[in-house]
């Protein structure tokens, strides 16, 4: 038989360094499953010197914990020493040929038995080896597995090797030394000289580095209250210790010679180590002063809305942590006078947090407490401010009193500051309550014309003295009660002072008056500035909107140009005089100024005079605005009177709707007069009469009898069935804001009816507030009209005019006359008589009884339904 050669000896030169990697993974694994309990127990020993425990713990039990880590260490090492076995490189070619496909190393070394002879068969087999040449060729080596979780199925390895960790970088080397000191202890022929160690340790709070004593010389700094340690080593009294630091003791320089001391610095003082490599120091404790805190008055300001900003400036050694604001009230300087006069309420002083700097240092820094309190019961009154600092050892700083006025927001519209003013006297003691509900009646009663911006500040007042009456009354003033109404006063005043102005005249008018008012209060510069910008943008958006209301009465000859030029000029000469009432004031020549300014309010109601007589005459539409607005005074006369009939149930004993002089808000006498004193509840331009017997049911009730809760309901019916009829007739149909106006009178119907409802039910308060919302709905109608017609003035061509006018006509085949305009149907009268509400609900009747009966035709049931939903 032929000899057969191996064809692994040039594969295994090939793979000679993955060869060797394996190897040196296999040597690797054995080693850490072999000592993985050795080093771990050396990694937590070495971790507990560096990080000085023994230096911690008792001698004895220090030296108990090293002879048994010794003693592990050993044991550990001994059995790794016994488990581990060196691998060949038998072992590791054995697990680099295990890793691939078919052991193609094994498959080398073997030799074919059979065919040796035949040249097919040693084709296959030269074939084969070939084959796994180039797959053991494409070895890699093997990584080792270090996995140990089921040998250390608690992580007791990583545990020390974080502890080692952590001791190599916060622990020292230098505490490793201690231990031949455990040995000089314990008897071992380590060491038996004497020897000290030492260190002062500043607080924490200082953020200064520990002291090394035996690196120390001569004198050394230190804050009050660091502390001393020093550890004695060697035989008894070799060392002794002598201070005067610490006052441990009545008698000063005292000598002691216990191996482990500790002590606190409470006074500058000496310290001495007698023995082996004695030492002195003097020691200077340098006290913690408290910290300090100053008002910086230059930068302290109050906004317009009452946002105080005081600068402060804060300083101490080691840093401030936090720090308060302390307003107490100054009761010897309050001017007791009415609603002060009586004892004030028992009330906390007001406490703010100082603000810290976010980044930085707070050793010495300036920064801005910001607040604002308009709100509280103070505002404005005499108060002693404080400023409190303490830092990390808690000492407090004070700074010096401050007398002033609480700052906050001001009010320059004389009824909103008088709510204000009464608000302060409520929160001041609640046995103001009677007095403060007297003058917001007497404030309330007979209010000049535009003393109240709207009807609906006039009527959230009067729900805020009803309820401080009936509080009052049964001596029901707690206080949450009490918040409760303050609150309320603050939102009026709000709405007072802001105000709710729908147009640009008014909020320019509204403009004058605070600054008047602001000029003659004495007010700060940044709020004049500011009430004089918001005269010009005031200014400016009304002479915009007069603009663009000539270009729309434009007739196209050339007047455009005109008008164009009209306001440019009163734009200017306006601007000027603004111009000049603000460098008057800018100069300090306030009487002046006010004579410019009402210059300039003369000015200005003489150009509002002047709008007003050139667009006299008006039209359908102008009719139709009328008689809304006499409909929203009926409105307003009727809410009164329900208003009036609600406090007759919390007072019964007052007559015709008075209550300690209380006459509503025209002054009538229980008799539902209108918001402009218009008797009878009855408004001019009526039409036809229906106005006047709409209120028919309850025009004879006055003098001393109230309307009853029925009367008012019937009255509010036929308020409803006026405002249905004023709908349907209201021009502007096929427009946007025609359209919206319509939707709008439509909620004030359903809102009418509503309180019709709760008027029956005898549920004032509910009525009332009904009543408030068809209100608020005539007036988005009536904006809406007046919306609608300035369209179709800018668009006099459009579809409306195409229909022709009234006469041009011709009558449809029932002889009526088709309406003018946009307006459908005819303008004859087919209702006749004087009762047509009762005719036109009998006829609504009849259809619904018609388009009940089954016997009639389809056609003629489906004829009846549409009659129905229309109506």
């Amino acid at each position: 038989m032929r000899k057969q050669s191996s064809p692994i000896t040039p594969v295994l030169n090939r793979l000679r360094r993955p060869l060797m990697l394996t190897w040196a993974g296999l040597i690797a694994e054995r080693l850490v499953r072999a000592f993985w309990p050795f080093w771990s127990v050396l990694s937590a020993s070495a971790a507990a010197l560096m990080l000085g425990v023994q230096d911690i713990l008792p001698i004895n039990a220090a030296l108990c914990l090293l002879l048994l880590c010794t003693f592990a260490m050993a044991a550990f090492a001994v059995r790794g020493l016994r488990r581990f076995h060196w691998p060949d490189q038998q072992e590791a070619l054995n697990r680099l040929d295990g890793s691939m496909p078919g052991q193609p190393l094994r498959a080398l070394k073997d030799r074919q038995a059979i065919g040796m002879d035949d040249p097919g068969s040693q084709a296959l087999w030269a074939a084969h080896l070939r084959r796994m040449a180039e797959r053991a060729a494409q070895s890699r080596a093997i990584k080792p597995n270090l996995r140990l979780s089921d040998r250390d199925p608690f992580g007791l390895r990583y545990v020390a090797l974080l502890a080692l960790i952590t001791a190599l970088l916060f622990g020292s080397v230098r505490h490793v030394s201690s231990v031949t000191q455990i040995a000089a202890i314990a008897g071992t022929p380590v060491d038996q000289s004497a020897s000290w160690e030492g260190w002062i340790e500043p607080p924490r709070y200082t953020g200064l580095p520990s002291l090394y004593l035996n690196d120390q010389k001569g004198r050394i700094e230190v804050p009050e209250g660091s502390q001393i340690t020093l550890r004695l080593y060697g035989k008894a009294n070799a060392i002794t210790v002598s201070e005067t630091v610490s006052n441990r003791t009545e008698d000063q320089g005292i000598n002691q010679s216990a191996a482990e001391q500790d002590f606190e610095i409470k006074t500058s003082g000496t310290l001495r180590i007698d023995g082996p490599d004695g030492q002195e120091w003097d020691i200077l404790a340098i006290a913690d002063l408290p910290p300090t805190v100053a008002l910086v008055e230059v930068g302290a300001t109050t906004t317009f809305d009452g946002q105080m900003t005081q600068p402060f400036r804060g300083q101490d050694d080691y840093g401030i942590t936090d720090g308060r604001a302390m307003f107490r009230l100054d009761l010897n300087r309050i001017d007791r006078r009415y609603g002060l006069v009586p004892d004030p309420d028992a009330r906390e002083e007001i406490v703010l947090d100082l603000p810290m700097p976010v980044t930085g240092g707070r050793i010495d820094f300036t920064e801005n407490l910001i607040e604002n309190l308009s709100e509280h019961p103070w505002a404005h009154l005499p108060v002693l401010l404080q400023f409190e600092v303490r830092d990390e050892a808690g000492q407090i700083g004070l700074s010096d009193q401050l007398s002033l006025s609480l700052p906050a927001r001001r009010f320059f519209d004389p009824l909103a500051a008088a709510i204000i003013e009464q608000r302060r006297d409520l929160l001041w003691s609640r046995s103001n309550a009677r007095r403060v509900s007297q003058l917001l009646r007497a404030i309330s009663w007979k209010p000049e014309t535009g003393l109240f911006r709207s009807e609906t500040a006039y009527l959230r007042l009067r729900v805020i003295l009803r309820r401080l009456e009936a509080l009052a009354r049964h001596d029901g003033i707690t206080k949450e009660a009490q918040d409760e109404m303050a609150q309320a006063l603050w939102d009026l005043a709000i709405i007072l002072e802001d105000g709710d102005i729908g147009n640009a005249l008014d909020r320019m008018r509204a403009a004058q008056e605070r600054l008047s008012e602001a000029m003659k209060n004495g007010a700060s510069d940044d709020e004049i500035a500011q009430l004089m910008q918001e005269l010009r943008d005031a200014t400016e958006d009304y002479l915009r909107q007069k603009s663009q209301q000539a270009q729309r009465q434009d007739d196209g000859n050339g007047d455009r140009q005109n008008a164009e030029n009209a306001v440019r000029l009163t734009q200017e000469d306006l601007q000027a005089m603004m111009d000049r009432i603000q460098e008057l004031m800018e100069e300090g020549r306030f009487a002046e100024a006010q004579q410019a300014l009402e210059e300039f309010q003369e000015l200005m109601e003489n150009l509002r005079t002047a709008e007003g007589q050139g667009q006299q005459g008006g039209g359908e539409g102008q009719q139709a605005m009328e008689g809304l607005a006499d409909t929203l005074r009926e409105q307003q006369g009727l809410s009164d009177q329900a208003f009036r009939d609600l406090q007759e149930q919390f007072n019964p004993n007052t007559q015709s709707g008075q209550s300690q002089g209380n006459q509503g808000f025209s002054g009538g006498e229980g008799r539902g007069e209108s918001h402009e004193g218009q008797s009878g509840g009855q408004g001019e331009g009526g039409q036809d009469g229906q106005r006047d017997s709409a209120q028919s049911d309850g025009s004879q009730s006055g003098g001393g009898q109230g309307n009853s809760a029925g009367s008012l309901a019937q009255q509010q019916d036929a308020l409803r069935r006026e405002l249905e009829r004023q709908r349907n007739n209201l021009p502007g149909a096929g427009t946007e804001a025609g359209d919206q106006a319509r939707g709008a009178l439509d909620q004030a119907e359903q809102a009418m009816r509503d309180a019709e409802n709760a008027l029956r039910e005898d549920n004032l308060a509910e009525a009332i507030d009904r009543q408030a919302d068809a209100m608020e709905a005539l007036r988005d109608g009536m904006r809406n009209l007046d919306q609608a017609m300035a369209n179709e003035a800018q668009n006099p061509g459009g579809q409306g005019d195409a229909l022709g006018q009234f006469g041009d006509q011709q009558s449809d085949p029932l002889g009526r006359t088709p309406g003018q305009g946009r307006q459908a149907g005819t303008q004859d009268n087919l209702l006749q008589g004087e009762d047509t509400y009762r005719r036109a609900r009998e006829l609504l009747d009849e259809i619904r009884r018609r388009s009940g009966e089954g016997v009639r035709p389809n056609v003629e049931r489906d004829y009846l339904k549409r009659l129905l939903d229309r109506f």
